[in-house]
Protein backbone atom coordinates (compact mmCIF):
# COMPACT_ATOMS: atom_id res chain seq x y z
CA UNK A 1 0.00 0.00 0.00
CA UNK A 2 2.85 2.67 0.65
CA UNK A 3 3.77 2.40 -3.00
CA UNK A 4 0.30 3.22 -3.98
CA UNK A 5 0.82 6.69 -1.61
CA UNK A 6 1.12 9.93 -3.38
CA UNK A 7 4.31 11.47 -3.17
CA UNK A 8 3.78 13.90 -0.08
CA UNK A 9 1.45 11.42 1.90
CA UNK A 10 4.56 8.65 1.14
CA UNK A 11 7.22 11.62 2.33
CA UNK A 12 5.79 12.45 5.09
CA UNK A 13 4.81 8.54 6.45
CA UNK A 14 8.82 7.71 5.53
CA UNK A 15 9.48 10.92 7.60
CA UNK A 16 7.56 9.45 10.13
CA UNK A 17 8.77 6.22 10.49
CA UNK A 18 12.62 7.65 10.68
CA UNK A 19 11.35 9.64 13.88
CA UNK A 20 9.34 6.10 14.78
CA UNK A 21 6.82 9.48 17.34
CA UNK A 22 6.46 12.86 16.48
CA UNK A 23 4.53 15.61 16.84
CA UNK A 24 2.76 17.34 13.30
CA UNK A 25 5.87 20.31 13.96
CA UNK A 26 8.77 17.52 14.35
CA UNK A 27 7.78 15.99 11.34
CA UNK A 28 7.29 19.28 9.63
CA UNK A 29 10.81 20.12 10.53
CA UNK A 30 12.51 16.73 9.46
CA UNK A 31 10.53 17.23 5.86
CA UNK A 32 13.65 17.80 3.26
CA UNK A 33 10.81 20.23 1.37
CA UNK A 34 9.17 21.55 4.53
CA UNK A 35 4.86 22.46 3.91
CA UNK A 36 2.98 24.25 6.33
CA UNK A 37 1.87 23.33 9.45
CA UNK A 38 -1.53 22.52 8.28
CA UNK A 39 -1.06 20.57 4.99
CA UNK A 40 1.54 18.21 7.17
CA UNK A 41 -1.18 17.61 9.72
CA UNK A 42 -3.75 17.14 6.87
CA UNK A 43 -1.42 14.34 5.39
CA UNK A 44 -1.31 12.69 8.80
CA UNK A 45 -4.99 12.64 9.29
CA UNK A 46 -5.31 10.87 5.41
CA UNK A 47 -2.61 8.44 6.83
CA UNK A 48 -4.40 8.09 9.61
CA UNK A 49 -7.55 7.09 7.66
CA UNK A 50 -6.02 5.21 5.57
CA UNK A 51 -4.60 2.90 8.62
CA UNK A 52 -0.62 3.96 8.13
CA UNK A 53 -0.52 6.07 11.15
CA UNK A 54 -2.15 6.30 14.62
CA UNK A 55 -2.34 9.35 16.95
CA UNK A 56 -2.25 9.88 20.75
CA UNK A 57 -2.60 12.78 22.84
CA UNK A 58 0.70 14.25 24.35
CA UNK A 59 2.16 16.94 26.32
CA UNK A 60 2.60 19.12 23.09
CA UNK A 61 -0.21 17.94 21.37
CA UNK A 62 -0.51 15.00 19.16
CA UNK A 63 1.81 12.55 18.64
CA UNK A 64 2.11 10.68 15.46
CA UNK A 65 3.70 7.03 14.67
CA UNK A 66 3.38 4.23 12.39
CA UNK A 67 0.68 1.87 12.66
CA UNK A 68 2.89 -1.13 11.19
CA UNK A 69 6.38 -1.71 13.21
CA UNK A 70 9.11 0.12 11.37
CA UNK A 71 11.34 -2.75 10.51
CA UNK A 72 7.93 -4.53 8.83
CA UNK A 73 7.92 -1.28 6.84
CA UNK A 74 11.46 -1.63 6.03
CA UNK A 75 11.16 -5.26 5.34
CA UNK A 76 8.53 -4.39 2.42
CA UNK A 77 10.46 -1.37 1.43
CA UNK A 78 14.09 -3.02 1.15
CA UNK A 79 12.19 -6.36 -0.52
CA UNK A 80 10.68 -3.96 -3.51
CA UNK A 81 13.87 -2.61 -3.73
CA UNK A 82 15.60 -5.72 -4.44
CA UNK A 83 13.17 -6.77 -6.97
CA UNK A 84 13.05 -3.68 -8.51
CA UNK A 85 16.85 -2.68 -8.85
CA UNK A 86 18.57 -5.99 -8.26
CA UNK A 87 16.74 -8.86 -9.59
CA UNK A 88 15.85 -9.81 -6.51
CA UNK A 89 18.91 -10.78 -5.36
CA UNK A 90 19.98 -10.07 -1.89
CA UNK A 91 23.61 -10.45 -2.23
CA UNK A 92 23.63 -7.98 -5.52
CA UNK A 93 21.35 -5.16 -3.27
CA UNK A 94 24.04 -6.21 -0.43
CA UNK A 95 27.13 -5.58 -2.21
CA UNK A 96 25.75 -2.49 -3.36
CA UNK A 97 25.48 -1.09 -0.37
CA UNK A 98 28.85 -2.16 1.20
CA UNK A 99 30.23 -0.42 -1.85
CA UNK A 100 29.03 2.83 -0.57
CA UNK A 101 32.10 3.16 1.33
CA UNK A 102 30.62 3.62 4.86
CA UNK A 103 32.94 1.73 7.65
CA UNK A 104 31.62 -0.71 9.24
CA UNK A 105 32.18 -0.96 13.43
CA UNK A 106 33.58 -4.69 15.15
CA UNK A 107 29.82 -5.40 15.60
CA UNK A 108 28.71 -4.67 12.82
CA UNK A 109 31.03 -6.82 10.58
CA UNK A 110 30.55 -9.57 13.13
CA UNK A 111 26.64 -9.27 12.85
CA UNK A 112 27.04 -9.18 8.99
CA UNK A 113 29.24 -12.35 8.82
CA UNK A 114 26.63 -14.28 11.43
CA UNK A 115 23.79 -13.56 8.85
CA UNK A 116 25.77 -14.31 6.05
CA UNK A 117 26.97 -17.73 7.44
CA UNK A 118 22.92 -18.36 8.31
CA UNK A 119 21.55 -17.83 4.94
CA UNK A 120 24.73 -19.81 3.58
CA UNK A 121 23.25 -23.00 5.83
CA UNK A 122 19.18 -22.06 5.11
CA UNK A 123 18.05 -25.09 3.24
CA UNK A 124 15.99 -23.81 0.29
Amino acid sequence: MIEALPRREREVFETLCRLETSTAAGVRGALSDPLSDSAVRTLLSRLEAKGLVERSAGPDGFLYRPSQQTRTVAVGALQRMIDTFFAGSAASAATALLSLGQRLTPEEAAALERMIDQAVERKP
